[in-house]
């Protein structure tokens, strides 16, 4: 017997709602320009040495 995956659907109104509930409770949305990371890297960048030992 094979089941059937169920997907909850998400509408438009549904995400409004939840946009709105978000900026209500003090959230904020900041733009980001196309091509640019909204990730926040605090280290530098990290090598592995492979002809270690």
């Amino acid at each position: 017997m094979s089941k059937k995956l169920v997907k909850d659907t998400i509408t438009t109104a549904t995400i409004e709602e939840q946009t709105a509930a978000f900026l209500k409770s003090g959230g904020s949305v900041e733009y980001v320009v196309k091509g640019k990371s909204g990730h926040i890297v605090s280290a530098g960048s990290k090598q592995i040495n492979l002809k270690s030992g």
